[in-house]
């Protein structure tokens, strides 16, 4: 089966000196939820634009469902994009209600807001909205054409944690029932939960393509023990070194905190809390956005 999105090579500048894709290639396929990380200006949101037709890259190609985005069919897409202002004045039932009337075979406005955490009966005003409420009033609407592909582009921003697990919780039920999902994020807790494979952008590029257990098992490095002293002692059989977060232990398994603490009161070294890290996403991330910074980065 043929890839649901593909971009092979994807270059995209403002100016002369704005580079925003610097040759971008990467593929999802059906039922995949595949997810974009980095920092603001990363280039994520400048090749959501691009896949889905709202902006032509430079060079190099994109394909939508198999066909030049502009030409895919509208009805099996949604796009929640990043800035999204319907008019304050609507109810959330009217602005989802009018989405609703584009489309040939929408689902049940009602339905779906019941679905994101919202009251088809409440009359607010989406003026009048939290930012959290807004947020889910737009997720709505990009859902209820029922797509074969969903863009999401920062889907959670503004909304309170026990909102953000619902919409997680959705857009997992949403997968399993075979939609395609292609979500960009730079919260690195949401990438790893909802995310089959994750890539990670850099410097316009992408540094590194893999599940999010193979990224971090591959570029996060070790587990660490961060201990809270002004001390620098050697303590034998653990390497510590000297960092902005404290007296750091690398490769320190949780059974061995207490075989360091005892180490450093044997060595009289006056210290606070001790704070065990296991390596997680975002330092893999963190440790691929400093190669992009220094020039390392290649296509992976």
């Amino acid at each position: 089966m043929d890839p649901v999105l593909v971009a092979d090579d994807v270059e995209k500048s403002y100016g002369d000196d704005a580079v925003a894709l610097d040759g971008v290639s990467l593929s999802v396929d059906a039922g995949e939820v595949f997810a974009l990380v980095g920092p603001n200006g990363a280039g994520k949101t400048t090749l959501v634009r691009c896949l889905t037709g709202t902006t032509d890259p430079d060079a190099g190609t994109v394909r939508l469902l198999g066909e030049p985005p502009r030409e895919a069919r509208k009805q099996r897409v949604g796009l929640l994009p990043q800035a999204f202002a319907p008019p304050d004045r609507l109810a959330a039932r009217e602005l989802v209600r009018y989405y609703a009337g584009l489309y040939d075979d929408a689902r049940d406005p009602d339905a779906v807001l019941d679905e994101v955490g919202l009251d088809p009966e409440e009359g607010t005003w989406y003026g009048d909205l939290s930012g959290g409420q807004r947020r889910r009033a737009c997720v709505a609407a990009a859902l209820v054409n029922d797509p074969d592909v969903l863009f999401l582009d920062e889907p959670t921003t503004g909304v309170d944690p026990a909102g953000r697990r619902a919409l997680w919780s959705l857009f997992a039920d949403l997968a399993a029932a075979g939609t395609t999902i292609l979500l960009t994020t730079h919260d690195m807790a949401e990438a790893a939960r909802l995310a089959d494979r994750v890539a990670l952008l850099a410097g316009g590029r992408v540094a590194a393509t893999g599940t999010p257990e193979h990224l971090v098992a591959e570029y996060a490095g070790d587990a660490r023990l961060v201990v809270d002293t002004d001390a620098d002692p050697e303590i034998a059989g653990f390497d510590g070194e000297r960092t902005d977060e404290g007296l750091v232990f690398h490769g320190v398994d949780p059974a061995e905190v207490g075989d360091v603490a005892a180490a450093l009161e044997d060595a009289g070294v006056d210290f606070g809390a001790l704070s065990w890290r296991e390596p997680g996403l975002e330092d893999a991330y963190m440790a691929l956005a400093g190669d992009a910074e220094r020039g390392e980065v290649t296509r992976r």
